[in-house]
């Protein structure tokens, strides 16, 4: 580490900093603020994201726990991270993706990145989600809230923040619990398992009527104010998530577990060299069994895929101005363990994910400078990734990869702002995409080359007196995209080139300081440069239709506001059908939203999600998901949404 450190104390001493403070040029990105006291309904931010953004799609595999697209984009080609930490999920069935291990009442804001426009994490190929949680406050603050809602769900919080100049300090915990949702045919999730699955993957009677999941949570948070320059940062996050049915799974979680551990050291203004230096250390751990022992298959032998993964990484960031220029130097490493075994009632069978290992080490700089109207912001990162495993027949890999962008934006007048960026970026293959063991057969393949997407982004934003539009595009060539072939019976990923483009548009109205307008509307394709072998459908997977999302909102007091929503999309009509993709209807959710203060203390929300109890799916069967089919000749199972949901949520806030 002291290496580390010299090295990039020495960087920004050779630059000769000057004492000029500039401002800092961000990208372009899509924001979702107050996620703690706005997204109140349910734990999951997957949802909440999906409802709010049409750029971000839902994939649900549960009542809680489900995951999320980014312009087509997926699993590891989207980087998440959580006050600047990078946890992983431990299923190679995505049962736990990396937004199920916060809660949204713990979270302060989302800011989707789109495009490879990241040059301080590992692995973003199409896009960022950054997660930040709440902070510690100096003055004594805290809540108590109580949620019910529709299908037995409930979910009580409580929140104490407080401190002096000195030292703050924040705890909060919460617990849930859900039955099994209905769709708007009245099914529950066994119901839907009962119509669409094979006989041995049903519910057993004894199961039928089981607690969708069980949630429970605890953060704590603590911020040492050492100097007036120097700030230590320390907190630690543990969710528990108990019996999560995932019904077009053939397995459920008998538990998942996460922990993360973060330390944070900010020191200021250390002299010309350094503006500000940030060294971070985390700590990341996820314990996740998968078993059949709910399913009738597990009434004679039970199996489960016990899977564990843990990351620990290390940042160093220094920044300063030199030249009128602002620069960011940083240094990143990462380890990620990830393994698995199959038991059969309790024997070891057989490893899944044999004890594989990910390590990375990178240098990054990134530079803004401003031209007048004109402001330009670059970055390059370097990166070398050794990844192995302990099965010594499965080849090791190693990548030495350079990504960079170039990022603008043009005031072209008082009202009217242009904006684009060209880049490319990189993401090595994880270890179920080389890895990954079956049965007999080995999934996973393990001489995969690395991803390299190579995009245009370009857009424009105009402001009027009560309103403002923008528009955004892009083009995206993804070479050696790594891609499921279901026509395999061994090694199913393969390197494929394709291209996704598409467009995004939104716009907001507030004609009087009562009433806002807001509207967003997402359109994508996709296409692979060629079929696979043995295969004709050039659509490419996880390429969701066109999705808009409209609200209209009524403000009155000073926090107090009346909306109505609405969430539809196109039907499927370009899928992969040769890798499990099918035909889906479209949709059109409306949602009611009422939030009034009834003192300075008191808090009631109530809504009503899906008011017409519709019946549809959001997303589609890709077979890089395990899912259930009655057959070999019929598609995977879809699952459909939630029907018609009421909530009501009672906060008290001192």
């Amino acid at each position: 580490m002291k290496k580390v450190i010299g090295f990039s104390l020495v960087c920004a001493a050779m630059l000769h900093a000057s004492e000029a403070t500039l401002e800092p040029l961000t990208v372009e990105s899509s924001k979702l603020s107050d996620v703690s006291g706005e997204e109140i309904k349910s734990a999951d931010l997957a949802e909440a994201l999906a409802t709010k953004l049409p750029n971000i799609n839902l994939i649900r595999r549960s009542g809680i726990a489900n995951d999320i697209l980014l312009r087509g984009q997926k699993r590891d080609n989207i980087n998440v991270t959580i006050d600047g930490t990078k946890i992983n999920g431990a299923c190679p069935n995505r049962m736990d993706p990396p937004t199920s291990h916060v809660v949204t009442h713990n979270v302060e804001s989302v800011e989707v990145i789109e495009g490879p426009y990241n040059v301080e994490d590992f692995g973003t190929l199409s896009g960022s989600v950054e997660v930040t949680m709440k902070e510690p406050t100096e003055n004594v603050e805290g809540e108590v809230s109580l949620n019910l809602g529709s299908f037995g769900y409930k979910k009580a919080a409580g929140s104490i923040s407080g401190g002096n100049d000195r030292v703050q300090l924040m705890i909060v915990g919460s617990k849930e619990v859900s039955d099994q949702y209905k769709d708007g045919d009245g099914n529950t999730l066994a119901e839907q398992t009962d119509n669409k699955a094979p006989a041995m993957n049903k519910y057993q009677p004894a199961y039928h009527e089981m607690k969708a999941y069980e949630k429970q949570s605890f953060m704590g948070k603590i911020n040492v104010n050492v100097t007036d320059d120097q700030q230590l940062k320390l907190s630690y996050t543990d969710n528990q998530s108990d019996d999560v049915l995932y019904p077009n799974s053939g397995m459920d979680a008998l538990y998942d577990n996460s922990k993360i551990y973060n330390a944070e050291y900010i020191v200021r203004n250390l002299g010309s060299y350094s503006k500000k230096l940030n060294l971070q250390a985390y700590q990341s751990e996820v314990d996740h069994p998968m078993s059949t022992e709910y399913r009738n298959n597990g009434a004679m032998h039970i199996m489960v895929n016990h899977l564990t993964t843990e990351t620990q990484g290390v940042k160093l960031k220094n920044s300063f101005d030199a030249a009128d220029t602002a620069f960011t130097i940083g240094l990143d490493a990462s380890n990620r363990n990830w393994d698995g075994h199959y038991t059969m009632d309790g024997t070891v069978t057989g490893p899944s994910i044999d004890d594989a290992d990910t390590e990375n080490r990178a240098l990054f700089i990134e530079a803004a400078h401003s031209f007048g109207d004109l402001n330009l912001k670059a970055g390059v990162r370097y990166d070398n990734t050794q990844i192995e495993s302990s099965n010594a027949a499965l080849l090791a890999n190693e990548y030495n990869d350079v990504s960079g962008n170039i990022y603008a934006t043009y005031k072209a007048a008082d009202a009217t702002t242009i904006f684009g960026g060209i880049g490319k970026s990189i993401r090595v293959p994880d270890a179920r995409e080389l890895y990954f063991q079956k049965g007999m057969a080995v999934i996973g393949t393990d001489d995969l080359d690395a991803t390299k997407n190579y995009e245009v982004d370009l857009g424009i934003e105009q402001r009027y007196a009560y309103a403002k539009v923008k528009l955004k595009t892009f083009y995206s060539f993804l070479e050696d995209y790594i891609y499921f072939n279901s026509g395999k019976s061994a090694s199913n990923f393969e390197n494929i080139n394709a291209t996704i483009y598409g467009a995004e548009l939104s716009a907001s109205y507030n004609p009087i300081d009562a009433l806002g307008f807001d509207f967003g509307m997402a359109y994508l394709r996709g296409q692979k440069e060629e079929a696979l072998a043995g295969q004709t459908d050039k659509d490419l997977a996880d390429i969701p239709p066109l999705k808009a999302n409209a609200s209209i909102s009524y403000y009155y007091g000073e926090e107090n506001y009346a909306r109505i929503e609405l969430v539809s999309a196109l039907g499927w009509d370009t899928y992969d059908s040769d890798n499990g993709e099918q035909k889906i209807g479209g949709y059109g959710v409306v949602n009611l939203k009422l939030s009034h203060d009834i003192d300075r203390h008191w808090n009631l929300t109530a809504g009503v999600d899906n008011v017409m109890d519709q019946t549809y799916a959001v997303s589609n069967t890709y077979m890089d998901l395990t899912l259930l089919s009655i057959d070999s000749t019929t598609p995977p199972m879809l699952l459909n949404e939630p029907g018609r949901y009421f909530y009501v949520n009672a906060t008290f806030s001192f």
